[in-house]
């Protein structure tokens, strides 16, 4: 995944200081979903496995399932304060029946997400000319004929990987720590929580809210950790922006 090795590089300045960080994203004049609207959050995609000594990420299904369920119980308490109608999907099917187009859809808001991180996120010259002073992105026609066919006003997307270092790993980092003692330091990073979630406008296509978690800390197989991960990825989203 192409975000993934984009945000690597700002990890070892993350991950080594044990900061949690979150930048968030608005289309112009965004008000935040009130009164009697209808949202759909998208089947959450998450992944969380073992950081290996060689620094692959090996994934965990139990690690990933645990996660899961604990996500979905904080969707599901978070967003039954909020007002409106929400609907939780646990289950791909429980968005919708053509679950093609769906799992297209959330391939789609990966790709998009992932742009928004690569030039809004980082920016600088990765910056694209027509989008450097603005929010402009859109998961396109597929939105709107899904929110058409649903009869939903909003879909919320999230996007989570945690990964936990194993002993290898831990031991490369304590040796890249006492390197600094004889002045050559080894940046070797350790688990890490990265997270983005898009809340998309379905009658419109368009993404008016993005927000993006970095972390070296947390712990999303436990519930506190998922409670936590959730309220601060989504917790901006209430906010008005303001001009």
């Amino acid at each position: 995944m192409n975000y993934r090795i984009i945000i690597l590089a700002a990890l070892v300045v993350f991950t080594s200081s044990a900061c949690t960080t979150t930048q968030q994203f608005t289309d112009t004049g965004y008000k935040p979903p009130s009164g009697d609207y209808k949202l759909i959050i998208m089947q959450p995609d998450i992944s969380v496995g073992l950081l290996t000594a060689g620094g692959l990420v090996e994934p965990r299904e139990d690690w990933t399932n645990q996660s899961r369920e604990h996500i979905l119980n904080a969707l599901v308490n978070q967003q039954s304060e909020r007002g409106g109608k929400t609907t939780v999907a646990a289950k791909l099917e429980d968005a919708g029946d053509n679950l093609e187009k769906l799992n297209d859809l959330t391939s789609l808001h990966n790709v998009v997400g992932g742009a928004i991180i690569t030039h809004k996120y980082f920016g600088g010259p990765n910056s694209l000319p027509t989008k450097k002073n603005s929010f402009d992105w859109t998961l396109g026609e597929g939105a709107v004929e899904y929110g058409t066919g649903s009869d939903y006003d909003y879909a919320l997307f999230l996007h989570v990987e945690n990964s936990f270092a194993s002993g290898g790993r831990k031991t490369l980092q304590v040796a890249g720590w006492l390197s600094c003692a004889v002045g050559v330091c080894v940046g070797i990073t350790g688990g890490q929580q990265v997270a983005f979630a898009s809340l998309v406008d379905l009658e419109t296509g368009r993404v008016t809210w993005f927000n993006t978690l970095v972390s070296g800390v947390g712990d999303i197989r436990e519930v506190e950790g998922a409670d936590d991960m959730v309220s601060r990825l989504l917790g901006p989203m209430l906010v008005e922006n303001k001009p």
